[in-house]
């Protein structure tokens, strides 16, 4: 492993650390994204600017406001990594209100969605950005109607800020899924990968370079093919390196941050391990890549693709939560 990498990976370590001890009544899967969101800017966390974030979100939002929910830490997070956290959070609620009115529901994928598109588009295209991700979310769902949700909304909003028509880019994820649908078992996450895809624009063997990842990753016992990580294997389908070299950096990176503390089995899943570690490989790989525009591109897609696989997580590990607790 390379020394630049490995200092990466000692500085993810170390943010989660930090987060995980400032916010320990937090979420551990958003904590954890949040420590990611620090080390790919290859910054230490900075507790004091992501409590002021947290601070200002309680102060400009309701007692039960969403943006208080799950998510909220890693809100605060890309808040204070933002050049003007006021402005910032004005643009994002003011957004998450133009996706409510056009009928999304309030939840922590809408919270993610309204940030991605105040962060990524300009005050003047909000109506129109909000516009589109409805446009898409509607034609998915015109494909899929049971598949399509709320986890769709990030997807959704990423779709509406790339250069695809809605109509165009539904057709293109359905003939993906048509071609790949039969290799895996979730539907749903079948669907995510699509998007994903989608977003390579119309890439000549899509669907066998990912199921040429899948089986290199199998034949080292690593299953990137699984409900959470299936998105994953989409991005590291779209980069410029050979199967062989990403199979080998994900493999390494997985094994490292295992023996690290607060990446043991106890406290992070192999799925989620998986996922991480395919985030911090990629964002390596798109770093090497030379055109500023395609890199700038393909890392913004990839933060809010982890974003939507962390957030499903945390939803799917607090409602696991509240069923227990109910149960008793």
């Amino acid at each position: 492993m390379k020394e630049h990498f490995a200092a990466r990976l000692d500085l993810f370590v170390q943010n989660n650390q930090q987060i995980k001890k400032a916010f320990a009544w937090k979420s551990g899967q958003i904590n954890r994204l949040a420590a990611l969101l620090y080390t790919v800017e290859n910054k230490a966390a900075d507790l004091d600017a992501i409590r002021d974030s947290s601070e200002l979100i309680k102060s400009s939002t309701g007692l039960f406001s969403t943006f208080r929910g799950n998510l909220s830490v890693c809100i605060a997070a890309l808040l204070s990594l933002s050049g003007d956290r006021k402005t910032q959070l004005s643009d994002t609620l003011a957004v998450y209100e133009l996706l409510k009115e056009r009928k999304l529901r309030a939840s922590d994928y809408l919270v993610a969605a309204a940030y991605q598109i105040a962060a990524h588009s300009a005050f003047d295209q909000h109506q129109r950005m909000a516009d589109r991700t409805r446009q898409f979310y509607d034609s998915m769902k015109e494909y899929h109607r049971f598949l399509t949700g709320q986890d769709d909304y990030i997807f959704s909003a990423m779709l509406a800020l790339s250069d695809l028509e809605p109509e165009q880019g539904a057709a293109r994820m359905e003939q993906l899924y048509t071609e790949l649908k039969p290799e895996f078992l979730s539907g749903n996450s079948v669907q995510a990968l699509t998007q994903v895809l989608a977003l390579g624009a119309e890439t000549p063997g899509a669907a066998a370079r990912v199921l040429a990842l899948r089986d290199a990753f199998r034949s080292r016992g690593l299953r990137m093919d699984r409900e959470y990580t299936l998105s994953s294997l989409g991005v590291l389908s779209l980069l410029p390196a050979d199967d062989e070299t990403l199979v080998q950096d994900i493999s390494d990176t997985h094994d490292y941050l295992r023996t690290q503390k607060g990446f043991g089995s106890w406290s992070v899943t192999k799925q989620e391990l998986l996922l991480l570690s395919a985030a911090l490989v990629s964002y390596k790989h798109i770093e090497a890549v030379q055109s500023g525009i395609l890199a700038s591109a393909l890392s913004t897609s990839l933060t809010n693709i982890v974003i939507a696989q962390q957030t499903a997580i945390a939803v799917a590990a607090a409602s696991s939560a509240a069923a227990a607790s109910s149960s008793h």
